[in-house]
């Protein structure tokens, strides 16, 4: 896959700073998150492709809110090598329905399995899915197939370009 390769350590440290981010908008606004990423496995988190695939779910994730009437409280966006992140602030809609929104988004398209959306209540709270996100490739749960390495990390950038290349309006 094209695109600037990244390191565990780059990972750990973007990691760190966005639970920081994270952590400053609950603390300045006492509303649910957000956080919204791609899912992408091995070391190139961004290229053209995904960053236009990002910009199609950030599209769906705020014509969703719009349909809602969820009041912003502020956004972050950021665009670095560790990959696209957006974070948003919702004031007005409980982390519940902010939950069953953003599963609408993730399960809705093929390519949806690539967003990495997480709602955070005001209290700090990561709402879990209720079911186990299934592997790129197999099916089987994706943890299970991370964690025993089932898949190398060429079988995955091969499923994720798949994907990538159903997104519509690539071109943005």
């Amino acid at each position: 896959m094209k695109g600037n390769e990244i390191n565990l350590t780059q990972m750990l440290e973007r990691r760190e700073q966005r639970f920081n981010e994270q952590k400053f908008f609950l603390d300045k606004f006492h509303s649910p998150l957000i956080s919204f990423s791609m899912n992408i496995p091995g070391p190139v988190k961004t290229n053209d492709d995904i960053f236009n695939a990002f910009m199609f779910g950030k599209k769906l994730l705020l014509d969703e809110l719009n349909i809602i009437h969820a009041d912003i409280n502020d956004v972050l966006e950021i665009h670095e090598d560790t990959g696209d992140e957006l974070l948003l602030s919702v004031k007005n809609i409980s982390p519940e329905i902010l939950k069953n929104l953003t599963l609408k988004i993730e399960n809705n398209n093929n390519f949806g399995r690539l967003f990495d959306i997480d709602v955070i209540d005001e209290a700090g709270n990561k709402l879990s899915r209720k079911n186990f996100r299934k592997c790129l490739i197999c099916g089987k749960q994706a943890q299970e197939c991370a964690r025993s390495r089932t898949h190398s990390v060429e079988e995955m950038q091969i499923a994720v370009e798949k994907l990538l290349s159903q997104v519509p309006n690539r071109k943005i």
